[in-house]
């Protein structure tokens, strides 16, 4: 298993070939709903080229072994939005599903939170093979499942300090 380093404009390249994914599929959503913290991006950009509103959702799993071994699976209490999410069709956006386990905790429990909601539909750029779900819109399917190196992972052990002096020279 071979891991896969993504570059900052090959990262921005398949968030619009997901959101063209969606777009052409001529589903209507009603509001974007992010998980934090690799979504972040995804859902930013979504919320701008289909112009809805953004929730952002927070959920964590991958805490251990400085972020690359999988712990239980923590979702937020809150959803985080400047207003209520409108309308009963929200699309999902997160970067990958890895195992699959957040997918399948984090739809059933935003139906359960939010009783206008009847349709959720999921999007993410990567699905890797050991998936146990499917999202509903994904650009690339990894088989070999291999460990993803994003572009903004070069912050993970960043610390200003550091910055400073890369940007000094």
């Amino acid at each position: 298993m071979n891991d896969l380093h993504v570059s900052w404009d090959e990262y921005h390249r398949l968030i619009e070939r997901l959101a063209l994914q969606v777009w052409e599929s001529g589903w209507s959503f009603d509001a974007v709903v992010c998980l934090a913290r690799g979504g972040l991006r995804i859902g930013d950009v979504f919320s701008r080229l289909f112009d809805k509103p953004l929730g952002v959702l927070f959920t964590s799993s991958y805490r251990a072994d400085a972020g690359t071994r999988r712990d239980a699976l923590l979702i937020g209490e809150h959803l985080a939005s400047a207003r209520p999410l409108p309308g009963p069709r929200w699309l999902l956006v997160d970067d990958l599903v890895d195992s699959g386990e957040t997918l399948l905790h984090v739809l059933p429990a935003l139906r359960e939170r939010h009783a206008r909601l009847h349709e959720i539909r999921s999007a993410v750029l990567w699905r890797k093979g050991a998936s146990v779900a499917t999202p509903d819109y994904f650009v690339e399917h990894l088989p070999a499942n291999p460990w993803i190196h994003q572009p903004f992972e070069e912050y993970d052990h960043m610390r200003p300090a550091e910055l400073k002096a890369c940007r000094d020279r």
